[in-house]
């Protein structure tokens, strides 16, 4: 799957979506681990808190602060089974294919490179 780019300007129409942002904390944890990193964080988080329905309870498993790839999620509707579905149309019934995993994380880490070019 590729990133529509008219994903981010949909995103950023929706006041919920769009209220999301990284704090300087989150920079400061980003720079200090590096992006290489991140990307390890949230394909794991993708992997363990959305890739198989039957190991969570849709819309409870991605807290809403604590690590920047969380708020990414938030931010760009990857954070529950119903929001990939609403958002992003990825059916919420299967097991996410190895496809759509990388889909998500590249959706979170283009969030996240976005972030950090904007505080420049």
């Amino acid at each position: 799957m590729q990133i529509n780019n008219n994903i981010f300007e949909k995103l950023n129409k929706s006041k919920f979506r769009s209220s999301f942002h990284l704090k300087q904390k989150d920079f400061d944890y980003i720079s200090a681990k590096g992006l290489d990193k991140i990307t390890v964080h949230a394909r794991d988080f993708v992997d363990s808190r959305l890739t198989d329905t039957s190991k969570f309870v849709d819309s409870k498993q991605t807290p809403m602060h604590g690590h920047p790839v969380f708020i990414a999620q938030h931010a760009t509707a990857t954070c529950c089974r119903d929001c990939l579905y609403k958002w992003h149309h990825i059916e919420p019934t299967h097991i996410l294919t190895a496809p759509e995993q990388e889909y998500i994380v590249s959706i979170i880490m283009q969030w996240i490179t976005n972030e950090i070019n904007n505080k420049k």
